[in-house]
């Protein structure tokens, strides 16, 4: 990796989540394919990977593939598990060589077992690696980590491990995907959209929004890098007021 100036600020985020939005936009605005709008997408990935692990940013969690997105037409979904196959195959070794631990999150049964075995052979290689992890979400949904969450939890309780009265924030959060990484305290998302569309509900809970107009695939280094910086100028006050957080400085 090329070096990037890290920021001055130590305000930074520990882990920043992003929904990558607007590739089909960006084909569209330029008469292509969707699945061209993806490609370049990938380039996007590259460079936020790269402005995170340069600014010593813990966890990147990018939001690949939701569980409403089998939805979009056949040929189009066809292409995108196609390219997240050439992608896995193509920038897992270049992963392991920065050090950067790849995990992905969501419900695999759906993908076809090809796939599901290049996941589990990325995150194999990559495991020990101490440096940025990197999340892909993909076939994920927040409700649906919620869902799995509480079957968890239910279990227990059903095999006495767990009473209903120990049920708090703390154990469900400990049964939330990425529960042993700090919760994201900045949630992207770009192409001007600003809701969080089934995306980490319990792990966003008090992240810092930002959204950008710029469809994905123009979402480089330059507008990573002024993100992380935003992130830097926000108080983040946790209920508390100006006063209290002035006073604890």
């Amino acid at each position: 990796m090329s070096s990037i100036i890290p920021l001055a600020s130590d305000n930074k985020p520990k882990h920043i989540a992003i929904i990558m939005d607007g590739n089909n936009r960006w084909a569209k605005q330029r008469g292509q394919l969707g699945v061209s709008g993806h490609k370049a997408g990938v380039d996007a990935v590259r460079d936020v990977v790269k402005v995170s692990a340069e600014q010593g940013i813990e966890a990147l969690t990018l939001f690949a593939f939701s569980s409403e997105n089998w939805r979009r037409p056949e040929e189009e979904v066809s292409a995108l598990m196609k390219l997240f196959l050439f992608a896995l195959q193509r920038e897992v070794k270049k992963l392991h060589k920065n050090n950067i631990q790849l995990r992905i999150i969501g419900d695999r049964s759906a993908f076809s077992q090809v796939l599901q075995d290049h996941m589990r052979q990325a995150e194999q290689l990559t495991g020990e690696n101490t440096g940025l992890k990197l999340v892909i979400a993909a076939n994920y949904g927040g409700q649906w980590d919620l869902v799995q969450s509480t079957k968890a939890i239910c279990e227990k309780v059903q095999s006495g491990e767990v009473s209903i009265d120990q049920i708090d924030e703390k154990i469900i959060q400990s049964h939330i995907n990425l529960a042993d990484l700090p919760v994201p305290d900045l949630m992207i998302r770009t192409a001007g959209e600003k809701r969080i569309s089934n995306f980490m509900l319990w792990q966003l809970a008090y992240a810092e929004l930002y959204f950008s107009d710029l469809y994905w695939p123009d979402f480089k280094a330059e507008q990573m890098l002024e993100a992380i910086a935003a992130y830097g100028l926000r108080k983040r006050r946790f209920g508390q007021t100006d006063d209290q957080l002035d006073a604890t400085v």
